[in-house]
């Protein structure tokens, strides 16, 4: 019961914290509680929750990915370029969902060979994937940052259509968080992982099969970071190669607000899809009270040192009410 209890804990305080931002918007203005503009918000930030949830895979695993955004624009290129050479939208999906494979496996494979911190590893790489995608774009026809777009109204409706009055990104998004929450809370995998995140030492030495584990991580992460920008695509009907430029420090923040330490070893599905709506609804409220997109940088930026030094805090505080108890257990004893 008590382990129950810390697991709902922080999600709970996440809600509250949601159903307060709800109530101080909708006072701004009564648009931002309308059901439906609520739920077709999620389109805007639906890149940002998918790629939180596989951030919070290697987090849990103590490392992290700072290409992810880059990721993203090389994946919604390599559908645009595929699209516009083949004219076959399945093959160009699947040859983006590819380019996040390997870029994911590039990732992985060199943190492994090097042992160098994932954050450099990451750093450099987003260089190279971002650079490669701008590379990319131009053997499409467009120059700079300009877009591919004419993609077909099959492909352009799966971020902006809806099933049975649901808007796809609901779907795409509930079905990812059960993947997500049944790979790193009720797998052996996911278990490894938090054990690679607490002691990686230690769990090589108890026979987890670490380097398979991180690059598997990381493939994941590239695959779902493919698919955010594969989505960003369908949603502007524009594959561009900045597109996610901005998503790793909202990501982490994600992650981190939703339970996840910065050293490994823990994370929580249900904690960073909470994170994510809090901070998703937080852009969506900013931006429809007329703040612009670098002052609300400034205000994600404050979230991310709060989320940080809050969970720190908050560790702090449960650790030493939990020695409390045990004292006045062995004194009752």
């Amino acid at each position: 019961m008590g382990s129950l209890k810390k697991y709902l804990l922080w999600p709970s305080v996440l809600i509250l914290l949601i159903l307060i931002e709800f109530g101080i918007f909708g006072t701004f203005s009564s648009r931002f509680l309308n059901i439906s503009n609520l739920l077709y918000s999620i389109g805007d930030f639906l890149y940002i929750a998918i790629a939180a949830l596989p951030m919070t895979l290697i987090i849990a695993s103590g490392a992290i990915d700072i290409s992810i955004g880059a990721i993203m624009g090389l994946g919604s290129i390599l559908t645009g370029l595929v699209w516009v050479k083949t004219g076959n939208i399945q093959l160009a999906f699947f040859a983006g969902l590819a380019g996040g494979a390997v870029s994911g496996f590039i990732n992985g494979s060199l943190i492994l060979m090097t042992q160098v911190n994932s954050l450099v590893i990451t750093l450099g790489s987003s260089f190279l994937f971002s650079g490669l995608a701008l590379t990319l774009s131009g053997l499409a026809g467009s120059t700079g940052f300009e877009g591919i777009g004419g993609f077909p109204d099959s492909f352009v409706n799966i971020a902006n259509g809806e099933v049975l009055g649901l808007p796809n990104p609901v779907i795409i998004l509930l079905g990812l968080i059960i993947l997500f929450y049944f790979i790193l809370h009720h797998t052996k995998f996911g278990r490894y992982l938090f054990l690679i995140g607490m002691s990686p030492e230690g769990a090589r030495y108890s026979g987890i099969p670490t380097a398979r584990v991180v690059v598997i991580t990381y493939v994941i992460s590239g695959i779902i970071a493919a698919f955010a920008g594969i989505m960003l695509a369908s949603y502007f009907t524009s594959a561009r190669s900045d597109l996610g430029a901005d998503a790793p420090l909202t990501v982490i923040t994600c992650t981190v607000l939703g339970g996840a330490s910065i050293y490994g070893g823990t994370g929580s599905i249900i904690g960073t899809t909470l994170a994510s709506l809090l901070i998703g609804y937080l852009k969506y409220g900013l931006q429809m009270i007329k703040i612009t997109s670098h002052q609300t940088n400034v205000f994600l930026g404050i979230v991310l040192i709060v989320s940080i030094s809050g969970r720190y805090f908050w560790e702090q505080i449960s650790s030493r009410h939990k020695n409390k108890m045990a004292l006045k257990h062995e004194e009752l004893l």
